[in-house]
């Protein structure tokens, strides 16, 4: 498993911009660009750190393979960002321009532009990935009320940031047309064996339990699939329709029309899939994320849905991003007057998504014992500076260190490990799984041998 997380970034001085996005991105990589020669890296912790189209820093995990480890090189991401953050800052005041540099873990800015936190899963080359992602599209529709965001829009609080920026259910596109599921076939991996599933309808997430219900709920339900377990089939007739729909109805009560004429609620297809994971889970082989941590995952699941139900959510009002949310924004409301369109509603809707530690609303919000934990600051820390060592990236941290500590010429994606002097040396990467390959080990060794040789300047790594 592995996420992807686009940031929004803004430069702020007295209350104004000092800089458009393109130039504070350019501030922000100047430390990466001096380093490494490029924006386009992947880190010490085998992540890949990046500036995407549309002047978004972007930060994408290292491959992981169990709930916990993917939600601390997750959260990771936000320590290594809000670094080069301060570091943006200080240049800016050294250069007399001045200004405090925002990051913005989430995925609407002010102007309504929008952008995106990107889930990955594994899943069997045997399976139709289109036919799969069909079965799936029931579950992402409605899951929202697990662990959206929520945001203001139109005057009104809504669900999910992500859920009005999807035009398309599952498709091969990505920007333009932007499907829940994107079928692109890049499995960065053995492509006899594995496909990579592309889901870029979630929204991101500042709380750490919205996180673990996020992708643990989903790792759940494609299990399930790929073990062809009993799970309800909704064939909803227009996913599209319902979930722009169930983005302004906290209640769960959406009706969802079935292509067969029925129809369902929002929470009755939650319930149904929920239950089956219950029972999946009595008898789901203790694999990959503990059986017990997924037990973990069933049990908040399992509270939000009795929280939608008796519309009492006082029981998650701690754990789950868009009640924490909305909570905070009521509170606020009731003193401006209870119009959602004040300004001032705005602009702590924004300041939630901060992700500096000192600064950041939510992270006031957790250090008050007003959030819940799922894992821990040291956890978190150690990520963003050490591989998975259950997974291909531990292999390939070990070769950037070594290649780093020689200065060595090299190229690095999620799959291939080349140095390209004195003579190309290239290893391809094909399971994800794999922690040890005598090739690396060879390939480290062939540069230690050739050290006198490795002369050229650090950097040519790319993405």
């Amino acid at each position: 498993m592995g996420v992807e997380t686009e940031f929004g970034i803004t430069a702020m001085r007295d209350g104004s911009a000092v800089l458009g996005p393109e130039e504070i991105a350019r501030y922000l990589f100047k430390p990466v660009v001096a380093q490494y020669k490029s924006t386009n890296v992947f880190t010490d912790n085998a992540a890949r750190l990046y500036l995407d189209v549309g002047a978004h820093p972007e930060y994408a995990t290292a491959e992981c393979d169990s709930l916990t480890q993917l939600l601390n090189h997750d959260k990771a991401g936000e320590l290594l960002f809000n670094d080069l953050a301060a570091q943006a800052e200080e240049t800016l005041a050294n250069e007399g321009i001045g200004g405090d540099v925002y990051m913005l873990k989430n995925n609407v800015d002010s102007a309504g532009n929008s952008y995106g936190t990107h889930e990955n899963y594994l899943i069997s080359r045997g399976l139709s990935l289109k036919h799969f992602g069909k079965r799936l599209l029931p579950f992402l529709i409605t899951r929202q009320l697990l662990c959206g965001s929520g945001m203001i829009k139109n005057g009104q609080f809504v669900l999910s940031q992500r859920a009005d920026q999807v035009w398309e259910g599952v498709s091969s596109a990505t920007t333009r047309t932007r499907p829940i599921i994107n079928t692109r076939d890049e499995p960065h991996g053995d492509s006899r064996r594995f496909r990579r599933m592309h889901v870029i309808v979630g929204d991101s997430n500042m709380a750490e339990p919205s996180f673990a219900l996020k992708v643990g709920s989903t790792q759940l339900v494609i299990e399930m699939l790929e073990a062809d377990w009993d799970i309800p089939a909704f064939d909803v007739a227009e996913p599209i329709k319902h979930i722009k729909e169930i983005a302004t109805d906290p209640t769960g009560q959406t009706p969802l029309v079935l292509k067969d004429g029925t129809t369902v609620t929002a929470l009755e297809v939650q319930r149904g899939v929920y239950e089956a994971a219950t029972r999946w889970l009595e008898q789901r082989p203790d694999e990959g994320t503990p059986v017990e941590e997924l037990r973990r995952v069933l049990e908040l699941w399992g509270r939000v849905l009795t929280a939608v139900e008796k519309q009492n959510f006082e029981p998650v009002s701690t754990e789950i991003d868009w009640v924490i949310k909305r909570n905070l924004l009521e509170r606020y409301r009731a003193r401006l007057g209870g119009d959602w369109s004040h300004p001032k509603l705005a602009q702590i809707d924004l300041a939630y998504h901060d992700i500096n530690r000192e600064r950041g609303l939510f992270y006031l919000l957790e250090r008050k014992g007003l959030v819940k934990r799922w894992t821990t600051d040291e956890a978190i820390a150690a990520a963003a500076h050490t591989a998975p060592e259950t997974t291909r990236a531990h292999l390939r941290a070990l070769f950037l260190k070594e290649a780093r500590a020689l200065g060595a010429h090299h190229t690095v994606d999620w799959v291939h490990l080349k140095v390209d002097r004195p003579v190309p040396q290239t290893v391809d990467l094909q399971d994800p799984f794999a922690v040890t390959d005598a090739r690396v080990d060879d390939l480290l060794e062939y540069m230690r041998e050739h050290a006198d040789e490795l002369d050229a300047p650090l950097g040519g790594i790319r993405g």
